[in-house]
């Protein structure tokens, strides 16, 4: 994000009180009309639905400096999703109409909301086009893609990020069993390493790579 852009949204919600959440808590509940957009200052917050199965779906993972849920925010839509801190977490919330009044007097901060959507659907359209295809190691390797140039943090061995097998299997739609199988593919193959909960990719181009030839 524009250093000015993120200045703007800091000086914008800095106005208004901040809150903490431990790991695990709940900001909004599905069904529940969200108390405002939150502004993302500190951790990782998740957002998912929970399937007539009561498996857990994760549709997008918010990193600071987001702020959300903007489908509430700017059309009033229902809110059918959980937004959960992954870690310790520090927000703060605004009301949705000063919000709405502060995107319009801000068409840069909006165009960037915009940009940064659109890159968000780039990666559901990938999702949906590889569980439509049926192939669950194809569905891994885009997820970790999309994860690595979202969270990665690049360092002598690749490029790492930290998460547990039960999260990655609830973000890539697939059981733990099926992760952990197709990961051992991935090991073998030298393109990752998966210890103590932090995955390593070591080339995000080899990466792409294989998927391109698994379309």
């Amino acid at each position: 994000m524009d250093s000015v852009i993120q200045q703007k949204l800091e000086v914008f919600f800095a106005k208004y009180k901040k809150q903490q959440f431990k790991k695990g808590e709940v900001l909004i509940h599905a069904g529940d009309a969200p108390s405002g957009i939150f502004f993302l200052q500190k951790g990782t917050v998740r957002m998912y639905l929970i399937s007539r199965n009561g498996d857990e779906l994760v549709l997008n993972l918010f990193k600071p400096v987001s702020f959300f849920p903007m489908s509430w925010g700017m059309n009033e839509l229902p809110n059918f999703y959980y937004f959960e801190a992954m870690d310790d977490v520090i927000v703060c919330r605004a009301p949705r109409e000063k919000v709405m009044v502060f995107l319009k007097k801000n068409p840069d901060v909006l165009l960037d909301l915009l940009s940064r959507l659109y890159r968000g659907i780039d990666g559901v359209l990938s999702r949906m086009a590889y569980l439509m295809a049926g192939n669950a190691y194809a569905r891994l390797i885009t997820e970790l893609i999309i994860m690595t140039k979202r969270f990665g943090i690049a360092g002598k061995d690749g490029i790492a990020f930290a998460i547990t097998e039960k999260e990655l299997s609830s973000f890539a739609g697939m059981t733990r069993e099926t992760v952990s199988r197709e990961m051992r593919t991935l090991k073998a193959k030298n393109l990752v390493t998966f210890q103590k909960n932090i995955l390593v990719v070591r080339s995000l181009d080899a990466l792409e790579k294989v998927l391109i030839r698994e379309v």
